[in-house]
């Protein structure tokens, strides 16, 4: 059974994984969250190959998960945007962060790559923080966020490589 026909079938998790079943699909989605909207942070954050970023923000568009928008006339460039589907997967890429702390192979000490307060709360959003049940669904705009001092020396280096590797200055 390939992923059209996992996409046709009853099963609502089966077709939940169609759409945003791959890793490519979900580093995308946070690099999103992180504020990348161009093609080339989206591929320096990420490591995909360039025929890959493409066909996946594609996919997605179709799907409804990005839209694309014009931020250049010539040549004609294009910045990606979640849509509000794309943004209701904001719980499920908490969760995934929060199980990757508590199974991701960190040491008790270790330092999370993200650090996140709930505004409303002032709560610590770490691997065994819960979201409230208010009714309202959790956004990535209800946190205060800073990336810690290895993660951001970390994704510079992959954007310092990226650009290296395409002949580009910094």
């Amino acid at each position: 059974m390939g992923w059209d026909d996992v996409s046709d079938t009853e099963c609502p998790i089966a077709r939940a994984c169609s759409v945003v079943g791959d890793r490519w699909t979900l580093l995308i989605l946070r690099e999103m969250i992180m504020g990348s909207r161009r093609f080339d942070d989206l591929q320096a954050q990420t490591g995909m190959s360039s025929h890959l970023l493409s066909a996946r923000l594609k996919r997605m568009e179709q799907d409804g998960i990005v839209e694309r928008r014009l931020y250049c006339e010539k040549p004609p460039r294009y910045e990606y945007r979640r849509t509000e589907k794309g943004k209701e997967l904001d719980p499920v890429i908490l969760l995934l962060r929060q199980w990757g702390m508590k199974y991701g192979g960190f040491g008790p000490k270790h330092e999370p790559a993200a650090h996140m307060i709930y505004k409303k709360t002032g709560e610590v959003i770490d691997a065994e923080w819960r979201m409230p049940s208010t009714g309202k669904k959790f956004r990535f705009a209800d946190t205060q966020s800073t990336i810690s001092k290895s993660w951001t020396k970390e994704r510079e280096a992959r954007r310092a490589a990226f650009r290296s590797a395409k002949g580009l200055s910094e």
